[in-house]
């Protein structure tokens, strides 16, 4: 009898110790918000004001020459409050977008 109360007690504190971790790193990041795009000249940038977590610029291009097709470009990962930056090659924008993580 005592070696099943010992399990039991084990048991629980197992689960509350599991439950304790995960409820902490659900909330440590929060996707960055109140996020802007815009382009100027051969670059494109975002910058999202709030949050905690990451952002970076993201560009598809149908490249001006057309036998290179569609050009993917991308900015450096970023904490919000500062600007992500990508250099765009010659061609149309197809999506200008902000990618969080």
């Amino acid at each position: 009898m005592k070696a099943s109360k010992w399990a039991a007690a084990l048991s629980t504190t197992a689960l509350l110790t599991i439950g304790t971790l995960m409820s902490a790193a659900s909330g440590a990041n929060a996707a960055p918000d109140n996020c802007t795009v815009s382009t100027s000249g051969s670059h494109a940038s975002s910058y999202c004001a709030s949050g905690t977590g990451q952002h970076r610029v993201g560009v598809t291009l149908l490249h001006a020459n057309p036998s290179v097709g569609y050009v993917y470009s991308v900015g450096p990962w970023v904490s919000a409050g500062a600007t992500s930056t990508a250099s765009l090659p010659p061609g149309t924008i197809v999506s200008l977008r902000t990618e969080k993580r």
